[in-house]
């Protein structure tokens, strides 16, 4: 058995036992054919990022599933990783080039990618690290990376497959493009902020007739690129324009009147510009109407020669003289003030552009479909189930996917041109020549959009495209735990990837954990300067107070609120569990092995009793995925049932019966190792520096088996302690109501409701006595008329009634007068109060939650009052 220091040192503890478990391979799978498999991978960071708030939950949340199931005896895997990051790792690279005098356009591409594999190999295990601090029990002899040799043949056969079953295609589409990364950009990569806008309304004369339509928008430089306006087919403002044309101003461009169901007529006069290469919604009506597509913005967000006199204005300079050059012709008829949702690219910030260019996509609806049926089925389920329902709409009106990035970091796409007959070749393996004219051929430029790699995950890991035994093992896996906001951008992807290439499903379960958000229920970003790092927290509180304070407070699906004061109360509980642990193992006698114990007291049937209930529920909870529920009941029966009760209780049983120590010692043992077993993948750390120092079997409490309920005859204990906790706890409010001192021994007369009930309380009449600091008790059955003391305290419990007779402890006029003034101070806010919720202009005016405040307050009161009539009753 290990000694335990007078102090618990989180910082100490955490680092040693994490090397323990690490080079004893504990966190490997056992491998064993014979015993179910459970495996997890996890949702790989990016290479450039570091451990927030947010990671900290989810891989905590996986960590309790790993943790539990290994206890189980389970073949267990938890598979680590990290993303590549296309964009930012490049943006990051790059500005560190920068910043040398380096222009990457300068060395090249080679060049730059050599640089950026450096970046990797010094910078890009951070996060990692910052996850073991975390105490993630991860194999991290599978580490995985989406640029690493695997993976990239994976990537590579699955656009090649896509690509010859018809399923990629390039082709120019509108696309979210960031003018500064000079790329497109996915639906994720883009942050939408509200701002300040100006909504501009536009006089478009009529050709050839007199008149004019209105259109409003936000945006007057894309007006160059009009080819139509568009009005709802049944507006009768507009339905006698339809097929009628109009003239753009200042480029006198002759542009047809519209009808599509798409246009809202509550949005401005209900007629609106249509720029299909400048809108996603524009483009579809173009589409659906043929209409032509005119760039008027480059890539590069300057003005085309499309837009005649403004060529070569960045987008702002001309939105400023457009509209000036419109109010000279006298064509704007008025603004308005608006905020409005505006794109900005994720990883610069900068507005992003709708532009048309050309691109790789992925037809998704054939994808789609069994991946809605694997849901629909129950084949793959969401926790909660509700998040079903945003996956399923998603699904159900799924676009095509674009793929291609152009960037340099990432799978460049596997797409090999001719230079001569221009002939396009995907293949697995780079072409020497054309295969239709032998001419050269050069590759594509442009890589893969990240989630492209990301979307094949769960079995690239395993070792696909390839046979391997881990593939057949662990695939599928078990859970995926993630965020719910990339259910579109990332678990959809997983399952049409998953169950095209593999013909199965990529995980059984998709576990939803909401957002971290701070103490007042924001969400924490950068701007607002309200982040918290996980890493500051560990070095001050320790990994398992953390990851407790974070557990606590969660539920499948919902946001919660992060405060230190959380983590401070987590802090505290490994502190009293610690002190209650080497309490025990202070009063084991050298060389004690612990005994099968007999359970032939109250105290250790009700403890079991509870120990049991608590392995239960916990059990439960935890197959659920209720960890919040199943953290707060072993924090309940370790905090009360246990250290503030049990042990209580066993210090005043071994004085009072010394022979039955041992017996004692080895119930306090027992319980204590099980308790330990069931908070182990809350908190490993502090358990197994527990576990250690007890008798205990096994090398490691993270190998050691699962607890199981214990066989127990039937018994009263439950019974017995209830009343006899509930007798305690009077006793100790009426001692706390008059400010006895702790030391202060008094009487007390306690009376039974009936025979049964003092029965009960005289089975633990020591432990009574003890524990309300009681001189002496007097015992009576009610029916038996027992006189109620004169000046005493009354508290009813469960099961009777506790008297402390106030004579010769208390100054009973001094007493009766603070009674008196805090009854008078409590009638004077109480009439104040009522007098409000009188007040018929309050109730209609003041906010819901106030009104409902001082309704709760006004019964909070009521009930005060009552206490104090009854203490001045008490008091006559």
């Amino acid at each position: 058995m290990m000694e335990l220091s007078s102090q618990y040192s989180a910082r100490d503890v955490e680092h040693k036992w994490y090397t323990f478990w690490r080079e004893r391979g504990y966190f490997k799978p056992s491998m064993d054919p014979s015993a179910p498999t459970f495996s997890i991978v996890m949702p790989p960071p990016n290479v450039t990022g570091v451990l927030h708030v947010g990671h900290a939950l989810n891989n905590t949340w996986q960590d309790i599933l790993i943790r539990f199931h290994r206890m189980l005896g389970d073949n267990t895997l938890w598979l680590p990783g990290t993303d590549h990051a296309g964009i930012h790792t490049q943006m990051k690279v790059d500005e560190l080039l920068r910043s040398q005098g380096i222009d990457r356009r300068e060395i090249g591409r080679e060049a730059f990618i050599d640089e950026v594999w450096r970046w990797k190999e010094k910078y890009g295990g951070e996060i990692l690290r910052q996850v073991e601090k975390l105490g993630a029990s991860v194999d991290w002899s599978r580490l995985r990376f989406t640029m690493d040799q695997g993976l990239s043949k994976a990537v590579t056969e699955v656009f090649v497959r896509l690509y010859e079953e018809g399923l990629i295609y390039r082709g120019y589409y509108i696309t979210n493009w960031c003018v500064s990364c000079r790329t497109a950009l996915s639906d994720i990569e883009v942050e939408h902020e509200d701002e300040p806008g100006t909504l501009t309304y536009l006089r478009y004369p009529l050709d050839q007739e007199e008149g004019f339509v209105v259109v409003a928008t936000t945006r007057p430089e894309t007006m160059l690129g009009d080819t139509a306006v568009a009005v709802h087919p049944d507006d009768p403002r507009w339905k006698h324009l339809i097929g009628h044309h109009v003239r753009v101003p200042l480029i006198d461009r002759v542009i047809p009147i519209i009808a599509d169901a798409y246009v809202d007529p509550e949005y401005g006069t209900g007629a609106v510009k249509v720029t299909p290469a400048h809108d996603p919604n524009d483009f579809q009506m173009g589409q659906r109407h043929h209409l032509p597509q005119i760039q008027v913005i480059g890539e590069d967000g300057r003005m085309t020669e499309e837009a005649g006199a403004y060529q070569g204005l960045d987008r702002q300079q001309a939105r400023a003289q457009i509209l000036q050059d419109l109010e000279a012709l006298g064509v704007i008829e008025k603004a308005e003030a608006l905020v409005h949702s505006v794109g900005h690219c994720e990883k610069c910030g900068t507005v992003i552009e709708p532009l048309v260019s050309l691109q790789w996509f992925v037809r998704t609806a054939p994808l789609a479909e069994p991946a809605l049926a694997a849901v629909r089925s129950g084949d793959i389920q969401f926790v909660p189930q509700r998040f079903e329902k945003i996956y399923t709409n998603w699904m159900e009106n799924i676009r095509d996917w674009c793929i291609s990035r152009q960037i340099w970091w990432g799978h460049r796409i596997p797409a090999y041109y001719c230079d001569h007959c221009h002939e396009v070749t995907v293949a697995r393996t780079a072409p020497d020549s054309c295969p239709v004219c032998h001419g050269p051929v050069h590759q594509d430029e442009d890589v893969l959009d990240t989630w492209f790699s990301s979307a094949l995950w769960p079995f690239s890991t395993m070792g696909w495209p390839e046979e391997t035994t881990d593939l057949a093992m662990f695939y599928p896996t078990s859970v995926l735990s993630t965020a719910y906001d990339i259910i579109f951008f990332w678990v959809a992807r997983m399952v049409m990837q998953g169950l095209h290439f593999t013909g199965e499903r990529p995980f059984a379960t998709v576990l939803l954990h909401g957002l971290v958000r701070d103490s007042q229920g924001r969400k924490m970003s950068k701007s607002l300067g309200n982040g918290v790092d996980p890493m500051d927290v560990i070095e001050k509180y320790g990994a398992d107070a953390l990851r407790l304070a974070l557990v606590l407070s969660s539920a499948p699906g919902n946001d919660q609120r992060y405060s230190d004061e959380r983590v401070e109360a987590a802090s505290r509980f490994a502190n009293k569990v610690y002190n209650a642990i080497r309490y025990v193992r202070m009063n084991l006698p050298e060389g004690f092995t612990p005994q099968a114990v007999t359970m032939d007291n109250v105290e250790d049937l009700w403890i079991v009793q509870k120990l049991n209930q608590t392995t239960q529920h916990m059990t439960e909870w935890l197959k659920d995925f209720e960890f919040g529920q199943a953290a707060r009941a072993i924090y309940d029966f370790l905090w009360d049932d246990y250290c503030d009760w049990y042990i209580e209780l066993t210090k005043i049983h071994m004085r009072e019966n010394p022979e039955t120590s041992s017996n004692t010692l080895s119930m306090l043992v027992f319980v204590a190792e099980q308790a330990l077993k069931l908070l182990h993948p809350f908190m490993p750390f502090v358990t197994e520096e527990l576990w250690q120092s007890l008798p205990h079997q096994g090398d490691s409490i993270m190998v050691a088996p699962w607890p199981s309920p214990q066989n127990l005859p039937a018994n009263r204990a439950q019974d017995v302690m209830d009343r006899v906790q509930s007798l305690i706890r009077t006793a100790r409010n009426l001692r706390a109501e008059v400010n006895l001192p702790p030391g202060q021994r008094v009487h007390f007369q306690m009376v039974a409701d009936d025979a049964e009930t003092l029965a009960d309380w005289q089975m633990e009449a020591a432990a009574i006595r003890e524990m309300v600091r009681a001189q002496d008790i007097s015992w009576h059955v009610k029916a038996e008329g027992a006189p109620k003391p004169h000046h005493a305290l009354t508290g009813v419990c469960q099961g009777g009634s506790v008297y402390l007779p106030l004579e010769g402890i208390v100054d009973l006029a001094v007493e009766q007068a603070r009674v008196q003034k805090t009854m008078e101070q409590t009638q004077r806010e109480l009439e104040r109060v009522e007098k409000q919720l009188a007040d018929q202009k309050f109730r209609e005016r003041a906010p819901e939650p106030v009104v409902a405040k001082a309704q709760e307050q006004r019964l909070e009161l009521v009930a005060r009052m009552e206490r104090l009539k009854e203490r001045w009753e008490d008091l006559q």
